[in-house]
């Protein structure tokens, strides 16, 4: 009896260790999934900024431009790294078109102890006045 006893605590121990790793599991995929929706967002939004103009992009010399940001407020924690890399592209004559860029923004942040980034590539023109 008591042999039985024991093996029943020892099934109920195992089940409720199993249990708790799976309710760990759940707690970190769900702040996963927050973090993530939280860069999506910060990567929205600095596409919205470079898109209506707010934040402009590139130097005087026409060539590749890199910047980095600390994030503040609602995505503090996480850095902004912009890129944009001017386009050489011709319309159907033939003729050049400039002031296109193609544009990468990078959100990393430190979850778990690992970086984390998210990446949106997109390409911009500049609006005419």
């Amino acid at each position: 009896m008591l042999l039985e006893a024991m093996l029943a605590v020892a099934i109920f121990a195992i089940g409720v260790i199993t249990l708790g790793r799976c309710v760990g599991h759940c707690i970190a995929a769900q702040r996963w999934q927050e973090e993530d929706l939280l860069a999506r967002r910060a990567l929205e939004n600095r596409w919205a900024e470079i898109e209506t103009g707010a934040v402009l992009l590139g130097a005087a010399g026409g060539g590749p431009t890199s910047s980095s940001e600390e994030l503040k407020g609602t995505f503090a924690g996480m850095k902004m790294k912009t890129v944009s890399v001017p386009v050489k592209k011709k319309n159907e004559k033939e003729e050049k078109i400039e002031g296109i860029s193609a544009v990468t923004l990078t959100v990393l942040w430190e979850s778990g102890g690992e970086e984390q980034s998210k990446e949106l590539i997109f390409y911009v023109y500049p609006r005419q006045k």
